[in-house]
């Protein structure tokens, strides 16, 4: 949640991630700064030749341009780039914040108090926001008419939702009992959305999602998908 001050230089926020694009073939051009990783995917993806691979088709045959000529899966897609760090990050970070009231972080004589506040949010806004999120990610899955959250093939939002899914994998289940899932199922967030659990599964799988791997544990020494 923190960024070395240097990043204040590139952006006024001092935020991390941010990208800057030096423009090919134009001398003395101003360097391009983005933040926010919607906004950098987005951006990437249209400009640079191998994002074209990573965006569904955009438009419907014969409505190229119209309002209402893209296709379910741009559409989709373009909703998923801002969705993931706009709406499904916002639970998790509460989420993270509530478990540090549980935990040694907070001297033990006021932890029950912070505990028992925090236990209330979870089972009363999180842990309910999270099932509807579950929800609608399961829906996606089973309507996309593919393996992917916008069809038969990989796409840039795919990669964005990799993160929350991945690292949130062993902490949906702090907030407690997942029935009323997409199986109508109590207990554990894998047996409430087994669809969402082969997705991710299947991203791990992916040949880039590996490379990441090892291109972190070698600067890195390890890697973990965790909050």
């Amino acid at each position: 949640m923190l960024a070395p001050p240097e990043l204040e230089k590139i952006h006024p926020l001092g935020k991390s991630p941010v990208v800057t694009v030096t423009p090919a073939g134009q001398p003395g051009a101003k360097e391009i700064v983005l933040a926010e990783s919607g906004l950098m995917t987005q951006y990437l993806c249209e400009h640079l030749p191998e994002g074209k691979r990573l965006m569904p088709t955009r438009w419907r045959e014969g409505m190229e341009g119209k309002i209402g000529g893209e296709t379910d899966g741009w559409m989709r897609y373009q909703y998923l780039l801002h969705y993931a760090e706009g709406s499904l990050m916002p639970v998790m970070v509460i989420s993270l914040i509530m478990s540090r009231l549980k935990s040694s972080d907070v001297p033990f004589f006021i932890r029950p108090i912070t505990g028992a506040a925090a236990n209330r949010v979870i089972a009363l806004f999180v842990l309910p926001n999270a099932v509807k999120h579950m929800r609608l990610i399961d829906d996606m899955l089973a309507t996309s008419g593919g393996r992917y959250l916008c069809g038969d093939k990989l796409t840039a939002a795919d990669i964005l939702m990799s993160f929350p899914l991945l690292a949130g994998r062993d902490r949906w289940d702090e907030m407690g009992k997942w029935g009323g899932g997409a199986t109508n199922a109590g207990g554990t967030w894998a047996e409430a959305f087994p669809r969402i659990v082969e997705y991710t599964a299947r991203l791990e799988k992916e040949e880039g999602y590996r490379r990441s791997i090892e291109r972190i544990e070698a600067v890195d020494g390890k890697f973990e998908a965790s909050l």
